[in-house]
């Protein structure tokens, strides 16, 4: 069945149980297109954003966000990752590290480190790092629209993770951290966009890892609206765990409100929305701890008779199709001879990879669930995992090419998902500069 008529049937399934609902009547004309919203939420004041401003709650260790912590009282990480107050060891996911967020909030809060705008309002975000720039709009979008594909998704959620992020939205009652969206570039959006950089911004600051963060205030933004009223999709390209916990928490606060009409602040979460044709994917790295029993020599016998090899290749592929290997001290040059498929999926170097090496020589046969792997980010550089396969002898790393954006928005087109860890962009989004309250 075509792409579009799954997503039809989707529709018709879901306008049916609505129907079944009388707390649901208000949601039957189901959007064709994105929806956008102007929201007076929290943001730091001026005076302390570079301080607030924080790193994801996933992109550090608790033991780097401990010691980032310690040395600023102000960073948004004693929220996204508050067991950093409590004593060592304790649980990530247990009860009291959402008790101590609720109570670190109210602090910024009470202190003005955040503070309520006047008045709904949109933001501009620009990021820059090096050469690259990418400048998008902060907003908030629909559950709704989520739910019925508008907002396109291309990787499963971890339920460990989900729920995480989940019971700490509950404890907030709030979206402290924005989803990363893309959208095809648009010429008008990107006119008004370009004008509003012209302005005085609210913030600019650069932070310790050299990103540099301009946001600009908006508050003339029905054009905005109207422009997005155009755009039939959009993707998710960072945040599957945010978008899902907050349709979770949507859902919860539909049920327990009686007079629910789609309307309220529960119904929109927190995202910022870039054109594709300004992302930058780095790509993701894999090491394998250990070789499954086989010698380095046995290793790349085996590795010969499913790939091309070839002996001191550079540590970056430099083409799709291409993995390089450290394996001993020395890099090799994989390459995959391989049919271009009909399934996006199966296209992807994270999949030939999978199928023809971590799964059938090394026994991964789970990735998302196996102890054996780790994920290393781009950013890190392949030195990462030369220090990584040093420390641990006997264990393989593998180099990979970026996945590429046009192959996110294909697979999410034809509503499959991605292997994990298969995308890292860069830079990410700051938390703390914005905060959704529901």
């Amino acid at each position: 069945m075509h792409c579009a008529a799954i997503y039809a049937r989707i529709r018709c399934i879901y306008r049916v149980q609505l129907q079944k609902n009388l707390a649901f009547q208000a949601l039957l004309s189901l959007p064709e297109t994105m929806r956008i919203r102007a929201f007076q939420g929290l943001r730091p004041d001026v005076e302390v954003a570079v301080e607030v401003a924080s790193l994801p709650y996933d992109v550090v260790s608790t033991e780097e966000a401990r010691a980032l912590g310690e040395m600023n009282p102000k960073s948004f990480l004693h929220i996204v990752r508050a067991e950093i107050d409590l004593p060592q060891k304790t649980d990530p996911y247990s009860e009291h590290v959402y008790v101590q967020a609720k109570e670190n909030f109210e602090k910024f809060r009470s202190n003005n480190w955040l503070v309520r705008e006047d008045a709904p309002c949109l933001y501009v975000y620009q990021q820059r790092l090096n050469e690259h720039r990418q400048t998008g709009l902060v907003t908030v979008c629909h559950i709704d629209d989520y739910e019925c594909n508008i907002i396109r998704k291309h990787e499963k959620t971890r339920q460990q993770k989900e729920d995480d992020r989940t019971a700490l939205n509950r404890s907030l009652n709030a979206h402290p951290g924005p989803v990363f969206l893309t959208y095809p570039e648009q010429a008008h959006i990107d006119a008004a966009i370009a004008a509003i950089c012209e302005e005085t911004p609210l913030f600019d600051f650069t932070a310790p890892d050299r990103v540099q963060h301009t946001v600009w205030k908006v508050t003339e933004f029905a054009g905005f609206i109207a422009e997005f009223a155009n755009i039939p999709c959009c993707y998710v390209a960072d945040g599957h765990h945010r978008s899902a916990s907050a349709a979770r928490i949507a859902k919860e606060k539909r049920v327990a409100n009686p007079d629910h009409t789609s309307h309220e602040d529960y119904n929109w979460f927190l995202a910022v929305l870039f054109p594709q044709n300004q992302l930058n994917i780095l790509p993701y790295n894999r090491h394998i701890l250990d070789l499954n029993g086989l010698s380095a020599h046995d290793f790349l016998s085996r590795i010969k008779t499913v790939c091309t090899v070839t002996e001191g290749a550079d540590a970056c592929p430099d083409a799709a199709g291409n993995v390089a290997m450290y394996l001993a001290g020395k890099w090799y040059g994989l390459r995959f001879n391989s049919a271009a498929s009909a399934d996006p999926v199966a296209n992807l170097d994270v999949s030939h990879l999978q199928n023809r090496i971590l799964g059938p020589i090394l026994g991964i046969d789970d990735p998302r669930t196996d102890d054996r792997i780790d994920f290393v980010g781009g950013i890190r550089g392949t030195r990462e995992l030369e220090k990584r396969v040093q420390e641990f002898p006997g264990s393989v790393a593998f180099s990979m090419f970026p996945v590429t954006c046009q192959q996110l928005m294909a697979i999410a087109d034809a509503d499959q998902i991605m292997p994990p860890k298969s995308t890292w962009f860069e830079p990410k989004l700051r938390s703390g500069l914005f905060v959704h309250t529901l």
